[in-house]
């Protein structure tokens, strides 16, 4: 069983920065696929960053790209979600979540994919 914890959300101003952070309770942690979904009704989650099992790869939403960094730490069970020039549209609850069965160099960008889930950070960017 895979438990995942989000912090870092908050209230920012547009422009601003945040740093999402995901522990997760697994034996061994470079197993999953992470990623950061936002939850999107009436049509596919949309995976906004995710990173392979080792952190070699990387993928990014078009939204996103060059304004978000995903990482993570193997050592730490952790994965990251560094958010710069942040705006009002991308105000969400961020949730982490874990793929068991992704190769070793894939990412997952399919949301509906992931197998774990944690219970969301609330991020909100005011004009």
């Amino acid at each position: 069983q895979v438990q995942l914890v989000e912090s870092g959300g908050g209230l920012v101003q547009s422009g601003g920065s945040l740093r999402l952070s995901c522990a997760a309770s697994v034996r061994t942690f470079s197993n999953l696929a992470m990623g950061w979904v936002l939850p999107a009704p009436a049509k596919e989650l949309e995976v906004v960053a995710a990173i392979s099992r080792g952190g070699s790869s990387t993928s990014y939403a078009d939204s996103v790209k060059g304004r978000f960094t995903i990482s993570r730490d193997n050592s730490k069970n952790t994965v990251y979600l560094q958010m710069n020039t942040l705006k009002p549209e991308d105000t969400a609850v961020y949730y982490c979540a874990a793929d068991a069965s992704q190769y070793y160099f894939d990412t997952q960008t399919r949301g509906s994919e992931y197998d774990y889930w944690g219970q969301g950070t609330q991020v909100t960017v005011s004009s």
